[in-house]
């Protein structure tokens, strides 16, 4: 049995990651944003990914209820304004729930076996500036959220890199019927949920594998700019500036 942290799973794609994975016989440490969201719920820590004291605090939360075996960065941000979000922090919001959190909670926790990441294929249209990962010279909601999504997915593969150990993927759940996808979208939650939830637990061993990004269990090649390697270090270097915490030393 493993410990499952599935972050961002109050409710919609996450809620059901975490309900599949505890079903197979796993326990799950569920993640909510504020008190309100985690009323009611068993075994959740609770912190606010737009806030890097408050992810701080998560971590902290996370590790009272027990050192994960596995993490799912499941939580995700998009903006539906036609103005560029900024944090309590200063940091532009759709980068830092999407990348940056994900980053530093993976800092903050003791390494686990697996990380999986759930991307979006919104990266084919995404683009890494290095210099501008917050888009402070052009912004819109698309291109944020996209950009965002492959510098996670670049993040996913730079950690594979890091540590060959340890199981690190991206995943497209495809287009789910959420709250933010709304009705109009082809795809169940169960649906969605399937492949996050097989690359966090299963033996499979097109599951036990390393560095890719995956879409209804197959992995496949979308933006080449993921695959940069000197791109992934440069990324991580500068994960760590923006948030001031550093990986684990790499194995």
């Amino acid at each position: 049995m493993s410990l499952v942290l599935v972050t961002g799973s109050s409710d919609g794609i996450g809620a059901e990651i975490a309900r599949v994975i505890a079903a197979q016989g796993h326990q799950v440490i569920l993640h909510a944003r504020n008190e309100q969201r985690a009323e009611g719920l068993a075994d959740v820590a609770v912190g606010d990914l737009a806030s890097l004291a408050s992810t701080r605090e998560l971590a902290a939360d996370v590790l009272r209820i027990g050192k994960p075996d596995v993490v799912v960065h499941n939580a995700g941000w998009g903006s539906k304004d036609a103005e560029r979000p900024v944090t309590e922090d200063g940091l532009e919001q759709t980068f830092q729930v999407n990348a940056l959190a994900p980053f530093l909670l993976t800092a903050l926790l003791p390494l686990p076996q697996r990380l999986v990441f759930v991307s979006s294929d919104s990266i084919t249209r995404g683009v890494i500036r290095i210099d501008d990962l917050q888009h402070e010279q052009e912004w819109t909601a698309d291109a944020a959220y996209a950009d965002s999504k492959l510098v996670m997915t670049s993040l996913a593969f730079g950690m594979a890199r890091r540590w060959p150990g340890l199981l690190s993927n991206a995943v497209h759940p495809g287009w789910v019927r959420t709250k933010m996808s709304g009705d109009v979208a082809p795809l169940s939650v169960a649906q969605g949920a399937d492949t996050p939830a097989w690359l966090a637990t299963s033996t499979d061993p097109a599951a036990t594998v390393t560095g890719e990004f995956f879409q209804e269990r197959k992995a496949i090649r979308v933006n080449e700019q993921a695959y940069d390697l000197d791109l992934q270090v440069r990324l991580l270097q500068r994960c760590a500036e923006l948030c001031g915490a550093e990986l684990p030393a790499a194995g």
